[in-house]
């Protein structure tokens, strides 16, 4: 069993997690802007993105530039990795490559806790990845445990790159909110983003 054989019902089952549903959870959290440069680049990408409509192009082309962005808007104090391996638990089925991972730290080349956001890529189904989200969230705060940087949160997203909706991770509670925050309201998404990256 790997990361994407979970669903959500599955990882509920398995790591005895209570969720619990919200619309517009995070809607409060203030927005922040692009940059003119991320402006440019999603002008240029986003007709790319659309109309290859592969999971593949949308994450290269639209969720990538994104977080590039959120590590420049805050000073490059946070790793984003990509399409890395993320083997913590593997008798329990916390194994397997993760779409994206954001560390509170500088450092490229390893990862390193404390791990602060997961973000799994779906191509139309947002809740098809939900169970796979939950599952890596829950590989963070075991890693990040191990690693002797305990957090009280850990926060997921899943993104097709134009629909993004956003979940937290607190002990064994999951809140899911049930908006989708969509990418021509890119302000709020980064702010959302960068929300998650500042907490304590």
């Amino acid at each position: 069993m790997a990361y994407s054989d979970f669903t959500l019902t599955t990882v509920r089952k398995q790591f005895g997690i209570t969720v619990v549903e919200e619309m517009g959870f995070f809607e409060e959290i203030k927005g922040r802007s692009p940059s003119n440069l991320l402006k440019e680049i999603f002008l240029d990408n986003k007709p790319l993105a659309l109309a290859s409509n592969t999971e593949k192009a949308r994450s290269e082309l639209l969720i990538m530039p994104i977080l590039v962005e959120l590590r420049r808007q805050l000073n490059k104090k946070i790793s984003v990795f990509s399409g890395i391996n993320f083997n913590v638990e593997p008798e329990k089925g916390l194994n397997g490559s993760c779409d994206f991972l954001i560390a509170q730290s500088q450092e490229l080349l390893t990862i390193n806790a404390p791990i602060i956001a997961l973000v799994e890529a779906k191509k139309e189904d947002l809740n098809i990845g939900i169970g796979q989200c939950i599952a890596e969230m829950i590989a963070a705060q075991i890693f990040n445990e191990k690693g002797g940087k305990e957090n009280k949160r850990i926060y997921g997203v899943v993104t097709s790159g134009t629909n993004w909706r956003f979940l937290k991770l607190e002990g064994k509670n999951v809140l899911i909110d049930l908006q989708e925050y969509y990418v021509e309201n890119l302000e709020k998404i980064l702010g959302i983003l960068i929300e998650f990256c500042q907490e304590d």
